[in-house]
């Protein structure tokens, strides 16, 4: 069989080698409502004869196979811009196609339906992007509801009764996976256990979610991958947008956007959000609220000035507020904890501000240098029964980075960075040693390091990213961090992409373990925790198949292991009356195989169908090398969308199965059931404005007995941490989306 498969790749190779093709290579710019001009990343190029597609990479750079023809017609287009389409001699190399913002268009707005997910065709990583047209397949009201349509990223709860979302990719915690805020590091540390709700889907115009350790242009942390987050753009066409929502458990939302071009180099977005759940509801009768009582607060402000010689400088500011107040049905805001009332506040405070600037050193942009500055404070005050964490984060980031377009094939970027943290934290708990104590888990952080990032491209054959990182940590020394990514297509339609390298990350003992607090059990802290260090590498293969009605119709197959040199494990096993906190002395890794299909039968009916298996496995004291805890070995996730003409009425579907997690041997059962969650919404699109009805959980599964001991939360056996599946039950919901077009 393996020599099937190796004379099968041969073959390929030598048919790739001996093909007698043309390339048109080119780019596409945009020009934008003042006049300026600028590179257009991730449109749509079309080779018309042909039907061939692709897509430009971040410089709007673009190559087309056109072999077999004299003279080619190539189109090019993005959602939101006219079109623009030229006649060229086929393998010219220097063809430049220019889109208009919809602002300059006088009769009429181009419609065109995007794509809600798909994987990028150009990225040397594999990239599965989320578009601003996916975010709304469902009610995506924050980040932590946005990946219902995938398969890649697990969202669950952390516990049951702060109603924090923690993610898992390559079935691992989202601890590990990099979260990026066009590409600056946010959701770290004390601001971490929330962060997915505190940014609004609707703020959103794109994720890009990329497995592997990734680039070290952004630091150490990727380890299961990146997570990059694309708000909207001061420059975007919409004056005003408005979002509302209503859910059946009285959960209202309401979201605002405002992009102005002030004059041709200023222009500013303006981002509101408030939502609150009002209710606490109760629907499996344990006496606790199933989710908190909670009202949030977030304003953003971006702003961009581009200057004439194509500097830009971009900043701006986020502050948030939320209130979450939780526990048995009777405990209220305010009230006292006395021992038969159980009940949890949780004050987050936050403020954000970010600094970027880029400066062209040649005419053409390939050579510039750029800075990157950020700054985040955040403060948390909590309290779980007779527990407590209060703390305070301020963290800086500052990246200065030099790049280097030697030609169309080799590209180079040096840079500069580091990072701060201050964590300012006291946990007041029964900690070990002692029925009730107090103690000090903040740490003051720094670390410095240089970094180089190589790459060469041939066209859409070859793509190859190699990079290295050095930094110095005051507390864990020196740091060494090698990355890799390869991209190679063998065809037109069967991409190979093959990555590995290394990656570190600080544990925070009891922000990224906050649940433990809603436990009756005794904490057994790590006294000198060692920073976390993996290796993460995999490969994938893309086929690109020949039928569907746009041609984009693929089959994708990957594997990734991510092996743990040090890491901090979390024991809930060792001792039924404690929580064990310590360092690895053993194995620990995690298997991730998934197969991805996406197509589009026939026009405007999409499917979309992913799976993923996980074999995740650590070395814990007395038990040896065992699967991990509440780590679901499988997801199947099938999404089908339907749109008439011009969009005017949508449909949308999705269907899960969720597989079986091993449960801690002090619960009953071994492993926990398999189960499916379903979803479906449907949207009417009106001239400007969008209303849309939807379900989540229709099945109505719920996890049975989430909290362990509820009758009794001061015990040892009160536990509401064991969490494998769905707390809440069906929902429904409906809202409406208006947008004012320039």
């Amino acid at each position: 069989m393996i020599k099937k498969i190796i004379l099968i790749i041969a073959v390929l190779i030598v048919s790739a080698g001996i093909t007698n093709a043309q390339t048109t290579k080119g780019v596409v710019k945009v020009r934008k409502a003042g006049g300026e001009i600028e590179p257009l990343a991730y449109a749509s190029v079309y080779w018309l004869e042909g039907k061939v597609s692709a897509e430009t990479n971040d410089r709007g750079e673009f190559s087309i196979k056109t072999n077999g023809t004299k003279t080619v017609s190539i189109v090019a287009a993005f959602v939101g811009h006219s079109k623009d389409t030229v006649r060229v001699a086929s393998g010219t190399s220097n063809v430049e196609m220019i889109l208009r913002e919809e602002a300059e268009l006088e009769a009429a707005r181009l419609i065109e339906r995007q794509e809600g997910n798909y994987l990028s065709k150009m990225t040397p990583i594999k990239t599965e992007v989320i578009t601003a047209a996916g975010l709304c397949k469902m009610a995506c009201c924050n980040l932590a509801e946005s990946f219902e349509n995938s398969a890649s990223v697990t969202v669950g709860y952390s516990d049951a009764i702060t109603g924090a979302r923690q993610i898992r990719l390559l079935g691992l915690s989202g601890i590990y996976t990099q979260m990026l805020d066009e590409n600056r590091p946010a959701m770290r540390g004390v601001a971490a256990p929330f962060g997915l709700s505190y940014v609004p889907g609707q703020w959103l115009e794109s994720i890009q979610i990329a497995k592997g350790p990734s680039s070290v242009v952004n630091g150490l942390e990727a380890i299961t991958g990146q997570i990059n987050l694309e708000h909207r753009k001061p420059t975007a066409e919409q004056p005003l947008f408005v979002n509302l929502f209503l859910g059946s458990t009285l959960r209202t939302e309401a979201n605002i956007a405002s992009s102005l071009q002030l004059s041709p180099k200023w222009s500013t977005v303006i981002l509101g959000h408030f939502s609150t759940d009002p209710m606490g509801h109760d629907g499996n009768h344990d006496g606790f609220k199933d989710e908190p009582v909670s009202m949030q607060f977030n304003l953003s402000n971006r702003w961009l000035y581009v200057a004439d010689n194509g500097a830009q400088v971009r900043f701006g500011f986020r502050a948030l507020s939320d209130d979450r107040v939780a526990g048995m049905n009777e405990f209220k805001k305010g009230m006292d904890i006395t021992n038969t009332l159980w009940g949890s506040e949780i004050k987050n405070s936050g403020l954000n501000g970010y600094l970027k600037v880029g400066i062209p050193l040649n005419e053409d942009n390939s050579k510039n240098i750029a800075t990157v500055a950020d700054y985040t404070w955040h403060r948390m005050n909590s309290f779980f029964g007779i527990n407590r964490f209060d703390a305070i984060q301020n963290s800086a980031f500052l990246n200065i980075m030099y790049q280097n377009q030697i030609n169309e094939n080799h590209k180079y970027i040096l840079g500069l960075s580091g990072q701060y943290d201050n964590f300012d934290e006291v946990v007041s708990a029964p900690l070990f040693g002692m029925w009730y104590g107090t103690r000090n888990t903040g740490r003051e952080e720094r670390s410095a390091g240089a970094y180089g990032e190589y790459t060469y491209t041939n066209g859409e054959k070859v793509s190859l990213v190699a990079g290295i990182r050095l930094d110095k940590n005051n507390i864990h020394g020196w740091l060494f961090a090698p990355r890799l990514n390869l991209k190679y297509s063998f065809t037109d339609k069967l991409i190979f992409r093959a990555s590995g390298g290394r990656g570190f990350r600080s544990p925070n003992q009891i922000s990224d373990n906050l649940g433990i607090l809603s436990t009756g059990r005794e904490i057994v802290l790590e006294d000198n925790p060692d920073i976390e260090d993996a290796w993460t590498y995999g490969a994938n293969f893309t086929f690109y198949l020949p039928f569907g009605f746009n041609e984009n119709t693929y089959l994708s197959f990957d594997y990734f292991r991510t092996d743990f040199n040090k890491q901090l494990l979390v024991d809930q096993e060792r001792d039924v009356r404690r929580v064990w906190l310590y360092n690895l002395d053993g194995r620990s890794f995690t298997n991730t195989y998934q197969a991805d299909f996406s197509t589009e039968p026939f026009e405007r009916f999409t499917v979309l169908a992913t799976f993923r298996y996980t074999d995740s496995r650590a070395t814990y004291e007395g038990q040896g090398l065992v699967e991990r805890p509440l780590t679901s070995r499988y997801k199947g996730v099938l999404n089908l969308q339907y749109a008439t003409r011009m969009n005017k009425w949508t449909f949308d579907f999705t269907a899960q199965i969720n597989g079986p997690s091993r449960l801690p041997h002090f619960m009953e059962g071994g492993l926990s059931p398999v189960y499916p969650m379903f979803f479906a919404q449907v949207t009417k699109k009106f001239r400007d404005l969008d209303v849309y009805i939807g379900g989540e959980n229709l099945g109505n599964y719920r996890q049975p007995h989430p909290i362990m001991g509820a009758e009794n939360p001061y015990s040892p056996e009160f536990n509401s941490t064991l969490i494998w599946g769905p707390l809440m039950g069906r929902k429904v919901y409906a809202g409406i989306r208006f947008t004012i077009w320039k």
